[in-house]
């Protein structure tokens, strides 16, 4: 349909309103015109809802269930004007449409036959990963085309702050990726100096067999990226990822003392504790692991170091499934200082995650202590339900 025959089509219904605007939005969606047909749309509801087809300031307000259709029939139209808007390749604009909906299962899966090109990295970085839409697809993106480095100082600044399944799934595609670069790096220099190493060779027996492959100060990639993905991966729960963290603090352990840089408690001998935390969450050398990690909590000192010892302590022994013996840790470790708001949620998470109702009481006694009338009528309030 031509410019001029959808313009004879509404002079042809003028005295009828409703198929006006139906003509309108049919010729939208033929042209794809989105935006436009997003107005077209938004008139068509107003006008089934009897109200006038452009709404103004002097608008009066509407009943109560007008308000429900109105805003259920808006949605409708941004629904599929982003659609179409991300069909067409135009993201940024289609997730402005779409992102009132909530329907981020929709946003990825129109995003997932969508490649990242140089065209559009900014456009899917800013909606895959700032905006939440597919974490793991816009972390690894950003791997693919900034390198290790940069990524690691996003995950620093802009993801650290956000929910552990949205650093898990870019901790996973970093670690990943780390993991399989540093294998290749150390099959070449092998292949380069003896016979090549067994395809089924993990990075961990490479390095086991071969005492030499570090030696003089030796290494395959740069170090800090080695550390910093240590550290990240410590969020992920997968026993395979976990492995490949292991493996990656092994490797760090056999570098020269150069390299060996400290971390924060309880992390200070970063590669050694970090060997033992990822040692125990695959559920090895666990007691001896925790017994580390135990001391740190209670030795460190937290006015100096803050509560990171204590904290990791009690996650240990939470992720083990402990979480009776974490919920006393944390109420007899953590300073007084540290306001009780600030521990319940945490304690009732911990709780939550146990089939014995008698976790509670501890945390009860802490409230107790600690004044904390309205933590002590939440968890009465969980506990009996």
């Amino acid at each position: 349909m031509t410019s001029s025959e959808i313009f004879n089509r509404l002079d042809e219904q003028r005295a009828n309103p409703g198929e006006m605007i139906e003509q309108m939005v049919a010729y939208f969606r033929e042209k794809r015109q989105p935006m436009e047909l997003f107005e077209a749309l938004k008139m068509r509801v107003r006008h089934r809802l009897g109200l006038p087809v452009l709404s103004s300031e002097s608008e009066k307000s509407n009943p109560e269930e007008v308000e429900r259709q109105l805003e259920t029939g808006l949605l409708d139209a941004c629904r599929e004007a982003g659609v179409m808007l991300i069909e067409d390749g135009k993201v940024a604009e289609g997730w402005m449409y779409l992102r009132p909906t909530g329907d981020l299962d929709l946003a990825r899966k129109l995003m997932s036959d969508i490649p990242v090109t140089d065209e559009n990295y900014d456009a899917m970085i800013q909606v895959l990963l700032h905006e939440g839409v597919d974490i793991a697809r816009g972390y690894q993106a950003v791997i693919d085309h900034q390198g290790t480095c940069n990524s690691i100082t996003l995950f620093e600044q802009a993801l650290q702050q956000r929910s552990k399944a949205d650093r898990r799934a870019a901790a996973a595609c970093l670690l990943d990726h780390l993991y399989h670069e540093l294998v290749v790096l150390v099959r070449g220099d092998i292949a380069r100096r003896e016979a090549p190493a067994d395809e089924s060779e993990t990075l961990f027996e490479m390095i086991e067999k071969r005492k030499w492959i570090l030696n003089e100060g030796g290494y395959h990639l740069d170090t800090t990226h080695l550390a910093s993905t240590v550290r990240i991966a410590a969020v992920l729960t997968e026993p395979s990822q976990l492995r490949k963290a292991w493996e990656l603090a092994q490797y760090g352990r056999r570098l020269d003392h150069q390299f060996q840089y400290p971390g924060e408690e309880p992390f200070v001998d970063f590669y050694p504790a970090y060997s033992a935390y990822y040692q125990v969450l695959l559920g090895e050398n666990v007691e001896a692991g925790l017994k580390v990690f135990e001391r740190k909590a209670k030795s460190v000192d937290p006015t100096v170091h803050g509560t990171a010892a204590i904290e990791t302590y009690v996650e240990l022994l939470d992720r083990l499934g402990r979480q009776a013996e974490a919920i006393e840790a944390a109420v007899s470790l953590v300073p007084d200082a540290v306001p009780s708001q600030r521990i319940v949620p945490l304690l009732l998470e911990i709780a939550g995650r146990s089939d014995d109702k008698s976790v509670y009481s501890p945390i009860l006694e802490y409230c107790r202590k600690h004044n904390d009338v309205i933590g002590y009528a939440a968890v009465s309030h969980v506990a009996a339900s």
